[in-house]
């Protein structure tokens, strides 16, 4: 019985901690972490301060054990994009665009007939 009071008591200790809110977008922050603000959206640490990425994607923004996810499948021009995807493409949720992460913002850079991401490129189609 102990145990399990324990047990109850960590899990009741883990939801409470869980409302007490973390970084916001705009906060401060070190290093050049990630974290899920909720289902939707990633805050990265990008220069000493959070920044709002979307995840518009039906995965979201999940926390897993190492690493954070955030699915931008669907993410749509003048998105936050991350260091990591500077200078590369994707396509418009509807393919009609390519979009290139520029300067942390997701930019249309062509119009598309189609656009479809083949080998983890995106290849736009006039």
């Amino acid at each position: 019985m102990k145990r399990l009071s324990l047990a109850l008591l960590a899990l009741v200790g883990s939801f409470l901690l869980s409302g007490c809110g973390g970084p916001g977008s705009g906060d401060s922050c070190d290093g050049g972490d990630y974290v899920c603000q909720d289902d939707a959206q990633a805050l990265e640490c990008r220069n000493g301060t959070w920044r709002p990425l979307a995840c518009r994607g039906p995965l979201g923004c999940r926390e897993l054990a190492d690493s954070v996810r955030c699915d931008t499948s669907l993410n749509q021009e003048n998105d936050g994009c991350a260091v990591a995807a500077e200078g590369k493409g994707t396509c418009s949720p509807n393919g009609n665009a390519l979009l290139t992460c520029q300067q942390g913002v997701l930019v249309k850079t062509a119009d598309c007939s189609s656009c479809a991401v083949q080998d983890s490129q995106a290849v736009c189609q006039p």
